[in-house]
């Protein structure tokens, strides 16, 4: 099953919004404002409330993942019958430092609990099969989500697979002209339209790596061209943009396959760990 029909409607909408038209965000705002209306009124009825033709609201609900209106109805039905809350990052000029605090801590909250909802069992079961099977790993990102790849490197060091991160693109691209079918490189980026990710996809493809994308929930370049999608839900607000907030769920994503990893390499790990001990012990006084 798609992973689209099968609920988080409004995770769609959200990290699809900054791709809209004018009319897709009429229907957008729409949605999210009014979910109880929605699900009791005909395609028909929204196209008039709205005053867009019914082939717009159809090819809407198509853009964000489903098959149809119906489809889409169902998904956002379930989401209201739970009682899924939004959680707004309002911050008021006049706030405090520790109610600022609270907002951010609390929208964090909420990107970690929307991209946990998201999260594919098969998908992710892929991936660290793809993990476990590597002789090399390589993690590539550039700007914010190259501190999340050297994060994931530093990490997966203490699995014993040779791993290496890179945020330079003729690196990246060079490096990955060198692997085989038995590496992996996991790409990591928010937009997944990153021409120079995208490049250093396309050259690990040639060579027949297995790839692992982690990007935003939207539909996009990187996340049709990996063997495996992980995705993230973020919201932007007035202070922090949809990348910086996604950065927490990204960092979330690599612990997770870390966890899994390093469970299904036990021995091996407990062995890398104890050489990695005595050679930082030599560090401290």
């Amino acid at each position: 099953m798609n992973q689209a029909e099968n609920g988080h409607c409004k995770h769609r909408i959200r990290a699809s919004y900054n791709t809209f038209r004018e009319k897709e965000k009429k229907i957008a705002d729409y949605i999210l404002d009014h979910p109880e209306k929605i699900i009791h009124s005909t395609i028909n009825q929204m196209a008039a409330n709205l005053d867009v033709a019914e082939a717009t609201v159809f090819r809407f609900c198509k853009k964000i993942g489903f098959k149809g209106y119906q489809a889409m109805k169902i998904a956002l039905a379930s989401e209201v019958v739970t009682g899924i809350k939004d959680i707004h990052e309002t911050i008021q000029e006049g706030d405090d430092e520790k109610t600022v605090a609270e907002i951010v801590f609390k929208s964090n909250i909420r990107t970690l609990e929307d991209t946990l909802s998201v999260l594919d069992s098969d998908s992710f079961k892929k991936a660290v099969q793809f993990l476990l099977k590597a002789n090399r790993v390589e993690f590539y990102g550039n700007g914010g989500s190259g501190v999340i790849a050297m994060d994931a490197h530093h990490k997966f060091m203490r699995t014993g697979i040779p791993t290496i991160a890179y945020s330079d693109s003729h690196f990246q691209v060079m490096s990955a002209s060198q692997l085989t079918e038995q590496d992996v490189v996991v790409l990591i980026s928010h937009s997944g339209t990153n021409q120079d990710i995208l490049q250093a996809l396309e050259v690990a493809k040639e060579q027949g790596v297995p790839t692992i994308g982690i990007t935003t929930l939207t539909k996009s370049p990187l996340s049709k061209r990996v063997d495996v999608p992980l995705y993230t839900v973020s919201k932007e607000t007035d202070f922090r943009s949809e990348a910086l907030s996604s950065r927490l769920a990204q960092l979330s994503i690599i612990d997770a396959l870390y966890v899994n990893v390093s469970i299904g390499r036990k021995e091996l790990m407990q062995r890398s760990i104890k050489k990695m001990r005595k050679a930082i012990s030599s560090k401290r006084i």
